[in-house]
């Protein structure tokens, strides 16, 4: 109860009421103070301020009661217990304005704060969501449908296509294409047969297939993704805001000079105005105020950032890990390779065929090839027949010409041997990376058409500018170790990590941090969320990326623009020493003040207003740097 009150004291619209009735009192003290005439407001019974002493004091005074019995050590002693002393103080000798001022202001810290280090969750809910809640058991050559929970090690299974594989598994009967990239972020499905491993959440694409349970319940592939996240997500520590930081000095420097200032002057007023402009309001507000100038700046720039931490830590960062699919690369397969081996046809002639074959597929390549000639303007025309068989090829026969499209093994299973020619092509094609659908007609393979991931124009002069800051970069991804190689010679990159399981890229970032390296990990894919929660500072790629990706980072980039990472570092900069610099100030600013208190010029009203006046540098300060200009 007593939280659920605080909680909506602190709220913004009853910050806002204290503050309108902090404003009220403001006028006929400011009449006093300069030998005017004190202007009597009739219409309160009350002084205005009380309002905002019991709006804005009351949560100050819990979180300072909180922290003496919760925290430990000497981080009991915070900003919020100077600033609550100080308000007492005031009240008791009748000040109420400036009691109410350093609460408001202190209560405005901590609105600005929240806005900035709120994290949505809603990402581990979805990731959540995915497991599947049903498999289809074999029991005695019969099928039933049992909640996942039910299937044990050693079940038999029979997975459908388009149906989501419930637990890992070995299959035992059939064929079929896996999308795992939910496991691995490849951007093709996986061929898959008897023998093979399978894994929970990845989706049967194509064929039918048996198989036996191996991993289930929380041992199973997507429940340890899952508790990965939250794992890491625990591990996440919260902001401490500089002026709790240095509070622990802070609180005893000031109540000491307070006690001197009474014990000399034998004045209670300026040991109170003492208390009053020491309060570390402008500190509090330091760090929030340029930390939502900074994102704001940002987030004209289409970059997302959900925290303070992200910006202080990015500075820091000297190593760069990128996912491949859909960070450095579009995620989505184009035709980049027409080789023709028929010297009596053309590549359009080949591309024809082939599109006209794979028409009716529903496997990517096919659908890629399909595109590719549609957005050519080359003739797609209707099969006559068509056969699919799962994980290896297509037959169908175009105008009397019987094709085979597919593999060389799906090719050599029909009695189509591909010469040294052919081979050699394959090879030259795989060492890029690239897939490769072998074409025949009749017995003879009259060609070949490739496809690839594409590069993002941008990677390579994006990885070129952070060499140039000193910044390395590393590539971890779950593509095969040729796809990968092949991708970071093409942008510059020299420390490739190929085949990676979601825990295996975790592995490889808390490696670059044991030596001592601050890691920035940049993913798009759910795949890549532990990875993101355990880096240092994550960047998600916002417009094509997941949504669970999105919220495990730090960071979205919603334009998918890769090149804004220098920016990201030289934003993070900038805020960290323009945080620096305003607490320097507000330190010299209440140096001042406190000065002027023991001189007995201010009063607890007129060293609130100074006190006030730092606050409103700061924030003033934080705001050029949302106009700043970064190349």
């Amino acid at each position: 109860m007593l939280k659920k009150i605080n909680d909506l004291l602190a709220g913004l619209p009853m910050t806002i009421v204290a503050g309108v009735f902090l404003l009220i009192d403001l006028v006929p003290h400011l009449a006093e103070e300069f030998g005017g005439t004190p202007m009597q407001l009739s219409v309160l019974p009350f002084d205005p301020a009380w309002v905002t002493v019991l709006i804005s004091g009351i949560p100050l005074l819990y979180l300072a009661i909180w922290r003496i019995i919760y925290n430990p050590g000497i981080s009991k002693i915070s900003s919020a217990l100077l600033i609550s002393i100080a308000m007492f103080a005031a009240i008791a000798i009748g000040d109420l304005f400036a009691a109410g001022e350093v609460a408001f202001i202190m209560a405005i810290g901590a609105l600005l704060e929240e806005a900035t280090t709120n994290r949505a969750k809603k990402g581990l809910n979805q990731l959540i969501r995915l497991a599947p809640t049903k498999g289809r058991r074999i029991n005695n050559g019969t099928e039933e449908m049992i909640p996942a929970e039910e299937i044990r090690q050693g079940d038999t299974l029979r997975i459908l296509p388009g149906e989501t594989i419930p637990v890992d598994g070995t299959i035992i009967h059939g064929e079929t294409s896996v999308d795992q990239s939910i496991m691995t972020g490849e951007s093709l499905p996986v061929d898959k047969s008897v023998g093979d491993e399978v894994f929970c959440g990845t989706i049967n694409r194509f064929g039918s297939i048996d198989m036996t349970a191996t991993k289930v319940g929380e041992n199973s592939s997507l429940q340890k993704l899952i508790r990965m996240v939250q794992e890491a997500e625990n591990k996440q520590a919260p902001m401490q805001r500089i002026a709790d930081k240095t509070a622990s000095w802070l609180v005893p420097v000031a109540l000491l000079i307070a006690i001197l200032a009474y014990l000399f002057t034998k004045n209670i007023i300026t040991a109170v105005t003492v208390l009053v402009v020491f309060c570390p309001c402008a500190l509090v507000l330091a760090t929030p105020t340029a930390i939502m100038a900074a994102i704001g700046q940002a987030t004209k720039h289409g970059v997302i950032i959900k925290s303070g931490e992200a910006l202080e830590k990015m500075g820091k960062v000297d190593t760069i890990a990128f996912d491949k699919t859909g960070t450095l690369t579009y995620g989505r397969l184009d035709v980049s390779d027409i080789v023709v081996f028929d010297k009596a046809m053309s590549e359009i002639a080949l591309l024809s065929l082939t599109a006209s074959a794979e028409a009716k597929s529903e496997h990517p390549l096919g659908k890629a090839i399909v595109a590719c000639a549609r957005a050519k303007e080359v003739p797609v025309m209707e099969s006559a027949s068509f056969k699919m068989t799962a994980g290896r090829g297509i037959f169908a026969e175009i105008q009397g010409r019987k094709l085979l499209c597919g593999s060389e093994a799906f090719l050599r299973e029909n009695g189509v041997s591909a010469g040294a020619s052919v081979r050699s092509v394959l090879e030259q094609l795989r060492a890029q990376g690239k897939a490769s659908v072998l074409v025949a007609d009749g017995q003879n393979c009259i060609g070949v058409i490739a496809l690839s991931d594409v590069l993002r124009p941008e990677g390579k002069d994006m990885v070129a500018r952070l060499a140039d800051m000193h910044t390395r970069t590393v590539l971890l991804t779950g593509d095969h170790q040729r796809t990968a190689d092949y991708f970071a010679r093409q942008v510059g990159i020299s420390e490739v990590r190929a085949e990676l399981l979601p825990e295996e890229k975790v592995q490889a970032i808390e490696a670059l941090q044991r030596e001592h390296r601050n890691v920035c990990m940049i993913g798009d894919g759910v795949n890549d969320a532990p990875a993101l929660k355990t880096a240092d500072v994550s960047v998600a790629m916002g417009g094509m990326g997941s949504d669970i990706a999105v919220d495990a980072a730090d960071v979205a980039l919603m334009s998918d623009d890769i090149s804004k990472i220098p920016y990201l570092k030289r934003l993070s900069n900038a805020t960290v020493k323009t945080i620096q610099f305003s607490i320097s100030l507000s330190m010299c600013i209440n140096f001042v003040a406190i000065i002027l208190s023991l001189m007995e010029v201010l009063t607890p009203t007129t060293g609130a207003l100074v006190h006030n006046a730092g606050s409103c540098f700061v924030v003033l300060i934080a705001a050029l740097l949302y106009d700043r200009k970064f190349e």
